[in-house]
């Protein structure tokens, strides 16, 4: 097993693509431990432990909650100087993309860093790379990262003291925004992710919850209303 690395990922209600995650996870060119957070009611629990018993990979399953409150308890059980939180809807399919990042991290003696991303529906493709800018162009003065990939280095993580578990909307950027630019990096590789968030949601509502999150970015207490995002 990798000594470097833990990967930590939230999951409810996953059963349609938390397999595929997976096996892609599986054919990076990496041997970490998986520990997955669920807190679903539908049958994902029941397909995770079933994987889980025929995988050569080191998978542990714990009981989830909300994003931040699940990746805090999977961080509480990482005994890596690493963890990386992954998003159970995000597919690696350049297959050296973490080892990628791990180098730039520990090379560069970085705390924080994530990728680029696109998604697997080509119609809102387009904004995901519209948002490649924006997330350059902020982490000049505040780092953005999604809580889709954000490897962080765990000393650092702590001493920010993890994921405000208050936090119900943003928790990734709330979290981010504390890293100082110099100490952060976008590592030019690509992920993919589902746009369902989108779809679900609405474009332009996702657009203004991102522009209000910016602009709050230094008011802690506008992160403790959901904003309708779970409804």
């Amino acid at each position: 097993m990798n000594e470097q690395l833990t990967i930590i990922i939230p999951c409810k209600n996953e059963s349609r693509m938390i397999l595929t995650t997976l096996k892609l996870l599986s054919k990076q060119q990496i041997d970490c431990q998986i520990i997955i957070a669920d807190s679903s009611t539908d049958d994902t629990l029941t397909i995770l432990m079933n994987y889980k018993n025929r995988s050569p990979q080191l998978i542990k399953v714990i009981s989830g909650g909300l994003p931040a409150i699940a990746r805090n308890k999977g961080a509480k059980l990482a005994k890596t100087p690493y963890i990386l939180f992954l998003d159970a809807d995000i597919y690696l399919r350049e297959h050296d993309s973490i080892n990628k990042c791990l180098k730039v991290i520990i090379n560069d003696n970085l705390d924080l860093v994530t990728c680029k991303f696109h998604t697997i529906e080509k119609k809102y493709d387009k904004i995901y790379r519209r948002f490649d800018l924006v997330q350059w162009f902020s982490s000049i003065t505040k780092p953005f990262a999604i809580g889709g990939f954000m490897l962080f280095k765990t000393e650092t993580f702590w001493k920010l003291g993890g994921f405000n578990e208050e936090d119900k909307i943003a928790e990734d950027y709330h979290l981010s925004s504390k890293i100082s630019p110099k100490k952060f990096k976008i590592v030019n590789t690509y992920i993919h992710t589902s746009a369902r968030r989108f779809i679900k949601k609405g474009t332009w509502y996702m657009i203004k919850l991102a522009w209000n999150s910016w602009l709050n970015r230094n008011n802690d207490e506008w992160f403790k209303n959901d904003y309708n995002y779970w409804n």
